[in-house]
């Protein structure tokens, strides 16, 4: 049979050669994938709760696959946040590919109505959003991509003639 020493020199060998794809983020020949928001569509829309969905698109400019984890995520306008969470769906980015998802989101404009009202009752003035998060990577060793992305809504823009 195997010593122990004989089955830990193994086991060692085996760990050290299936965490070598992991070594390009020590080395730095890894890149962050780049976390892109397409589009925002509005799926329902009452009273007292909208339902949306984000559209974001994940590049990866790697020679290997990267893991996606799931996207925590806060979306505010004015500095008035609207929604907050967390999405937890698993997929796999290939190497040097895309791959789009969607997260579905709910909020109640209801509380922020005074705030929100002020905003589009001047259509020519712009509006101010702001989207933060974490874009979670890995399996073995989790690491997390930030995302941000500032921008501007005219609200003049969106109302049709």
């Amino acid at each position: 049979m195997f010593s122990q020493a004989r089955v830990l020199q193994v086991v060692g060998l085996s760990l050290l050669l299936g965490l070598s794809g992991c070594s390009t983020w020590i080395t730095g020949g890894y890149e962050d994938p780049d976390v892109q928001l397409m589009k925002v569509d509005v799926v329902k829309a009452k009273l007292l709760r909208q339902d949306f969905k984000l559209r974001f698109r994940v590049d990866n400019p790697n020679d290997s696959s990267v893991l996606v984890r799931g996207l925590r995520y806060k979306i505010l306008l004015n500095d008035i946040l609207l929604s907050e969470g967390e999405h937890s769906d698993w997929f796999v980015v290939k190497a040097h590919s895309h791959r789009n998802f969607s997260v579905p989101v709910r909020t109640n404009l209801w509380e922020h109505l005074k705030d929100i009202s002020k905003m589009l009752g001047k259509p020519n003035q712009p509006i101010h959003y702001r989207l933060e998060g974490k874009l979670k990577t890995g399996f073995l060793f989790g690491h997390s991509v930030r995302l941000g992305r500032n921008g501007e809504i005219i609200p003049g823009d969106l109302i049709p003639e």
